[in-house]
This record gives structure tokens, sequence and C-alpha cells, in this order.
């Protein structure tokens, strides 16, 4: 479904690379996770499959198609695309944010206006509660809903998420996460999602892209990375959630003393 080919990025003219000969391939219905610490190239990667940024060199295809031979505006909107924050546009109801490239596609108003109440209970907010609310009357949890909503709106068949939970609370932040994961598998859409935070990437992916100063050192299941990581840089990312799980087992077993502190 989607696939990256030696995929590389400079910003200047090749004295240095953002991302370095990255080729991936993330199958019809798969959630993959780019994952990696800050500044390691991982959104430049998510962003060079919808032409956000362009490749320095190599190829990105989306359903056997070059993205490069698409016209960019055209790719985003069948690209359904989710931020850290939702990025909702502040003058328009929630409704009216739904319904942009639907109606940018020239879908008949009632079409739209289905649609827009198909996804409001989708994603858990009553449309005749929530239909006519500006972003600013609504929690972070709520506004990222909206945002999932209309990054499905054109019923796209694949999605990008960069950090789409980062600025949640942890408990909404679980919730919203679970909600889209039973939303990604039932509608079988292909989805990448770049993340830092290694419990959300194991919680979340079918399989795993750990990437460090531009290139690949490892794609795998959970289950693989956990077990088998690669080299020491990858044992060492997964060894933080297995020592946190432990210190949690530690103090549900009622030994906060043998937590360090």
């Amino acid at each position: 479904m989607i696939e990256l080919k030696n995929v590389s990025k400079s910003y200047d003219g090749g004295r240095s690379w953002v991302v370095k000969d990255v080729s991936l391939r993330i199958a019809r219905g798969q959630m993959l996770v780019l994952l990696g610490e800050s500044g390691c190239g991982k959104t430049t990667t998510l962003e060079m499959i919808n032409r956000l940024n362009e490749p320095t060199s190599g190829r990105v295809e989306v359903n056997g198609q070059d993205v490069s031979q698409v016209d960019p505006v055209e790719l985003r909107r069948n690209i359904g695309y989710v931020t850290q924050g939702s990025g909702l546009l502040p003058h328009l109801t929630v409704a009216d944010n739904i319904a942009v490239v639907p109606r940018l596609r020239r879908w008949p108003a009632g079409d739209v206006a289905r649609r827009v109440d198909e996804l409001l209970e989708m994603v858990q907010l009553p449309p005749a509660q929530f239909r006519s609310r500006r972003p600013n009357q609504l929690s972070g949890g709520q506004q990222q809903r909206v945002g999932f909503a209309r990054a499905l709106a054109a019923r796209p068949q694949v999605m990008l998420l960069d950090e789409p939970f980062g600025a949640l609370d942890p408990v909404t932040r679980d919730e919203v996460r679970d909600e889209f994961l039973q939303r990604q598998h039932a509608l079988g859409l292909t989805a990448v999602m770049v993340t830092h935070d290694m419990t959300e990437a194991l919680l979340s992916a079918d399989r795993i892209a750990v990437m460090d100063r531009g290139r690949l050192l490892q794609v795998g299941t959970p289950y693989e990375l956990l077990t088998s990581p690669a080299d020491e840089a990858v044992a060492k990312l997964m060894a933080v959630p297995k020592r946190q799980a432990d210190l949690i087992e530690t103090i549900a077993a009622g030994n906060p003393n043998g937590v360090p502190r």
C-alpha cells in the first residue's frame, strides 16, 4: 500500500542527511509506527509520503503510484493527516472543520451533512450537541476526536499521524488512542504514526520502524523488537518500557522500597 524505496532527504546539498536511504513497505490495513528520539528524521519521513516534504532522492509510492507524479494537493486530499493538537481552524464550527475536504471535492450538501453526523457519532461526539461548537468550546480530547473525524471525512485509505496524542492528558490519551485503533482496524486503514514514546509504539503498532540519525535501525513487530533487538541502540530504547513495567509491578506488589528514588 505504501512503499519507500531508498528515500533520502538533505537540506544542504548532501553535506548532511536528515533521512538517509530509508526503505519501508507498509501493507494494506497495517499500522506502522516510526519510533525514535527527537531529530531522528521520523517526521520528515512521514511528510515525504504526502509530499509535505520532497525527497532529495529515492521514490515513494502509495497504492502502487509514484507520489511525485501526483498533484500534491490532490494527493493530500486522499490521505488523512492528524497532528498533535488537532490543528482545527478556530473560526469554523466543528461541522465546518470536518466538512473542509468533502466540500473541496464538491460533494453534494446533503452528503456532506450526513457524513459529518456519521463521523461525529463514530468519534462519540453527539452531532446535535457538538455540530455547531467552535474549537475553543471543546476539551483537548474532544478537539482531537474532531481532528480524527476531519481526517476521515473523505474516506481515505491512508492515514498519517504525527504525535497525534502528545498534547493530551494520560487518561484522555489512552481513551482517544484506543478509539482510533479500533476505527483503524474496523475500516482497514493503512496508517503511519510518528512517536518518540516507546510504550505508545508498543501498544499501537503492527510493526515498528526504529530510526536514529536519519537511518533505519530495525523494523519488526513489537514482540520482535522487545525480544530480539538488532543492536544496542534498539535494546536501549526497548529497555525503557520494560523497566517502567517492572517498577510498576514492584509498587503494585506493595514494595515501594524496591523502587529507586
